[in-house]
């Protein structure tokens, strides 16, 4: 079969022939037609993410999620640790999702990656509830905008967006942002901001992904003043911006505060779970529906080693189409 090949440890991938895959007895073969590269997939490429540091190299085919056939045509999603940009893959069948009819496969490859960090985030790391106003910090990347769907989706008020990119912060007001604030104010501005919007409509949860200077200045907006305060759930799903903080201790002694991430390792198994059987099935069926939006960058599997690493136009999903 065809597939994208990584052949030596941080080499872009091959455009290369490759053994069919093997299926075990937990099983099912899969004729992909559709899968997504995100960061992870150029991470695991090249050595450098966390949970490629004690595999020793081999041709190995990238991706790590697609969309596809099986053998009696029905159409999924699939998780698989053996490669997913190729022709075939197998996928454990736990680890199978149904893809409604409506759905193109370059959609239902693409949006499972762009929803988790989001939906597990604000469903079980901070519980969101109904009617509460959520921050998204870093929303103008594909997640981001995801993201600000999925709150509003999930029941959401308000929602305040952040980001650096003008054009692409006004957009947001279409997917369901109330308020917009840039990231390019000079600090002490952008602290005021949010300040003035915690003290009129307190600030419930701040869904981050950027992390660095950003949060910095967001828990010092929202810090208490020794009275009572408000509780303000935090997760962090990525870390564009920087991988550390400073963070007082006199904000975490006088803010009534929660501190989570969002991301692979820091689920439960039955959170995991749900997220095959409830949460991806009905973001599904939302996109399906219309209202849930994403857009994606289509490139043809033959063409892995010329886009590898382009830079995706318009904030899109690179999904390569077998």
């Amino acid at each position: 079969m065809k597939a994208a090949i990584v052949f030596e440890k941080g080499e872009i991938p091959q455009y290369a022939d490759f053994p069919d895959p093997e299926v075990q007895d937990n099983e099912q073969l899969i004729y992909v037609k559709a899968a997504s590269i995100k960061h992870l997939d150029r991470a695991r490429a090249s050595g450098k993410h966390y949970s490629t540091a004690n595999e020793e190299h081999k041709p190995t085919v990238v991706g790590s999620d697609g969309a596809g056939l099986l053998e009696d045509g029905s159409k999924v999603y699939f998780f698989s640790k053996k490669g997913t940009v190729a022709e075939k893959a197998v996928a454990d069948k736990k680890m199978i999702v149904p893809v409604p009819e409506g759905l193109d496969f370059s959609i239902a490859s693409a949006l499972p990656n762009a929803v988790m960090g989001s939906a597990m985030g604000l469903k079980f790391k901070t519980q969101l509830k109904e009617g509460e106003t959520v921050l998204i910090n870093g929303a103008t990347g594909v997640t981001g905008k995801i993201a600000v769907q999925v709150a509003k989706l999930y029941g959401a008020k308000k929602i305040i967006v952040t980001g650096r990119n003008e054009d692409a912060l006004k957009s947001l007001h279409e997917l369901g942002a109330d308020e917009v604030i840039s990231l390019k104010l000079d600090d002490e501005d952008f602290k005021q901001r949010i300040k003035d919007i915690h003290h009129q409509t307190p600030i419930d949860v701040v869904l981050d992904y950027i992390w660095g200077h950003s949060v910095e200045l967001l828990l010092s907006a929202i810090k208490g003043d020794g009275n009572f305060s408000h509780k303000t759930r935090l997760v962090s799903v990525g870390g564009m911006s920087g991988d550390t903080i400073q963070l007082s201790s006199q904000i975490l002694r006088g803010t009534d505060l929660q501190i989570s991430g969002s991301g692979l390792g820091s689920w439960s198994p039955e959170e995991f779970r749900l997220l095959l059987t409830e949460i991806i099935p009905e973001m599904f069926q939302a996109a399906a529906d219309g209202k849930l939006k994403m857009e994606t960058e289509n490139v043809d599997l033959k063409d892995i080693k010329t886009i590898w690493e382009n830079e995706i136009p318009n904030r899109k999903r690179l999904v390569v189409l077998i």
